[in-house]
This record gives structure tokens, C-alpha cells and sequence, in this order.
């Protein structure tokens, strides 16, 4: 059979997509023990793992590019879930770092504009899991800091505010929520979380793919493996089975 016979006859294949939508913290996900790789592993057959994180950016700018990323035209219908994680530039101090800071009240209006877009094309509030900053580990953000010729511009009790606000917006839109700021200093040193003081580190990655795993699995589990097992395939006509 021609290929593009083939491709006539058989259904277009759309593999689901789990998007995550942040900064630095989900584009590095991806690297080797990543939450974000660990999660595309888990859903390999089921799910394409999209990593949409961009290092450096805050709300202000995220909510522009949402609508760049995700429309009804462009298959919303196929989203899974999305992640929105953003946070630990937004609550960068505005003295120091004027540039990524976004005011409180800004972040929170912010993260609540996303959540409304995505359900204005049909994602709904359970797709959707709103994700804190992780607390900040002063001292280790500190050198990295003074490494750059810069001073401290964060500090964790303020990434607590925004984090606060992050909890508060998730409730108001009915969402998930994962407050990785509070759970990290649970009963706890979270230093061993963090790579710099700010990301995440191989510890860290484990813990926060294990914490959004409890939250995905029961909105994902019940998605089908995508074409059958290859012992199910049937070798003398393949194409009863594939097509």
C-alpha cells in the first residue's frame, strides 16, 4: 500500500498535550532528571510533554504570549492539562531588579487573566494546575549573585507573598494548585532542593515531579496508550491493526 494511501485511509494520529508553561525553572525541566523529562517518561504513548518554559520571564510578559501558545484554532481541544508556573522573577525586589519585578497585586491579577483565557477556549479549571515559586535559599542565591558583580535581589519572605497569592488565585478560579513554597520548608531544611539557592536542583526535580505526578495522574490516567502493543499487531495484516 502507498503511503499516501495509507495516510488517506487512516485516522490523523493526535497524541494529547501536557503543556508547561513557566520560566527557567520548567525550561530546565527537561534536562537529564528534570521534572519536566520525568513526566514526559511517564506519559510517553499517552501524552506529548510540552515544555514551554522561557528563562527570565515574569507574568507581564507570560500573559502576552499565552494567546500565542494556545487557541481554540490551534488544537485547545487536545490539551490535557497545562501548567502555569511562574513567580520567582515576578518577586525579584523591585530596587534591585526592576526589569523581571512585578508588584503583588500585578503578579496575582496576572496569573488570574491566564487561568480566564485558557478557560475562554475551552480548557477548563480542572486542566489547569496553578504551581507557586519554591522558596528561596538566601545565602546560596547570595554567591551566585556576587558572582555576577550583583547584590541580592530576592528574599524568601517576599517569594512567600507571591506564593500566598499564587494559593489564593487557585482557589478563587477553582484550579489545582501545587504550593512547592510551603511544602519545600515543611518540617524541614529545604536548602538540598536548590541548585543555586533559586533552581532546582537533582533533589529538587525528584520532589516536584513527585508532587505534580499526585496531581496529574488521576486527570490523566484514564487516556488510552496510543496504537496497540506491537505483540497485538497483527503481522499478517498489519494494517487491520493500524490503520
Amino acid at each position: 500500500m502507498a503511503l499516501a494511501e495509507a495516510g488517506a485511509r487512516g485516522r490523523l494520529l493526535r497524541w494529547p498535550r501536557v503543556l508547561l508553561f513557566g520560566d527557567s525553572i520548567t525550561e530546565y525541566s527537561f534536562q537529564e532528571n528534570g521534572w519536566g523529562a520525568y513526566l514526559a517518561e511517564r506519559l510517553v504513548r499517552k501524552c506529548d510533554v510540552v515544555n514551554r518554559g522561557i528563562s527570565g520571564y515574569n507574568t507581564r510578559w507570560a500573559k502576552l504570549i499565552l494567546p500565542r501558545l494556545i487557541t481554540e484554532s490551534t488544537g485547545a481541544d487536545s490539551i490535557a492539562a497545562v501548567t502555569i508556573f511562574f513567580g520567582a522573577n515576578d518577586s525579584a525586589l523591585k530596587e534591585l531588579n526592576p526589569k523581571q519585578h512585578v508588584p503583588l497585586e500585578e503578579y496575582a491579577a496576572n496569573l488570574k487573566a491566564m487561568v480566564q483565557y485558557l478557560k475562554s477556549v475551552d480548557i477548563t479549571a480542572d486542566k489547569i494546575i496553578l504551581i507557586t515559586p519554591p522558596p528561596l535559599q538566601e545565602s546560596a542565591w547570595e554567591k551566585a549573585c556576587l558572582a555576577k558583580g550583583d547584590r541580592l535581589n530576592r528574599c524568601n519572605a517576599t517569594t512567600g507573598q507571591y506564593a500566598q497569592a499564587c494559593v489564593q488565585v487557585a482557589k478563587e478560579c477553582d484550579t489545582d494548585v501545587l504550593d512547592l513554597w510551603s511544602l519545600m520548608q515543611k518540617n524541614q531544611d529545604f536548602s538540598s532542593y536548590l541548585s543555586d539557592g533559586l533552581h532546582l536542583s537533582a533533589k529538587g526535580n525528584s520532589f516536584v515531579a513527585a508532587q505534580l505526578w499526585s496531581r496529574l495522574e488521576n486527570k490523566l490516567s484514564a487516556l488510552p496508550s496510543l496504537l496497540p502493543y506491537w505483540r497485538d499487531v497483527d503481522h499478517t495484516n498489519p494494517e487491520a491493526s493500524l490503520l
